[in-house]
C-alpha cells in the first residue's frame, strides 16, 4: 500500500534473481525494485536489480538465508536491504547497506514494532506482518 502512488514494484516468490557476480539464482520470498526493472532476458522471469530482498525463515532454510544467500545477494549493486521474518515469534530482522558497504542490523520485536525500510521509504509495522499469523 505504501509503494502504491510510487516508481516501486513488489514481486512475489516466482520470480527469480540473479547474482551475477557469482552466477547464482534464487528465488526471494519478496523482492522489491524502484524505477526501471532490470531483467536477464525478454522473457521477465528473471530479476537483476532488486533493491530490497525480504526472507521469511524456516527450520530448513534459516541458515543459508543468514549466511551463503546472503552473502549471494550481497553482490548484486542495486540490493541495499534485507529483511529476515520469522515465522515462530514476532521478530523481523533488517540488514541495511550503509555509504562504507557495511550492515546496519535492526530488529524489531513484538506486535508493537516496526521497522523503517529507508531505501523505499516504507515502514514495516509487525502488527500488520503477523496479521491473523497463529504460531503453532
Amino acid at each position: 500500500m505504501q509503494l502504491k502512488k510510487r516508481p516501486c514494484k513488489v514481486y512475489p516468490s516466482d520470480m527469480r534473481i540473479k547474482i551475477p557476480a557469482t552466477v547464482l539464482y534464487a528465488y526471494p520470498d519478496v523482492a522489491v525494485v524502484c524505477g526501471k526493472p532490470a531483467f536477464e532476458d525478454e522473457v521477465k522471469d528473471t530479476l537483476l536489480n532488486p533493491i530490497v530482498i525480504v526472507e521469511v525463515l524456516s527450520a530448513s532454510t534459516e541458515a543459508y538465508d543468514r549466511g551463503k544467500k546472503f552473502e549471494h545477494y550481497s553482490r548484486i549493486p542495486s540490493f541495499c536491504e534485507y529483511v529476515l521474518i520469522t515465522q515462530t515469534q514476532h521478530k523481523v530482522e533488517q540488514f541495511t547497506k550503509q555509504n562504507d558497504g557495511k550492515w546496519l542490523y535492526a530488529v524489531a520485536n513484538g506486535l508493537a514494532g516496526v521497522l523503517k525500510l529507508t531505501s523505499i521509504e516504507c515502514e514495516l509495522a509487525l502488527a500488520e506482518v503477523y496479521d491473523k499469523v497463529e504460531f503453532v
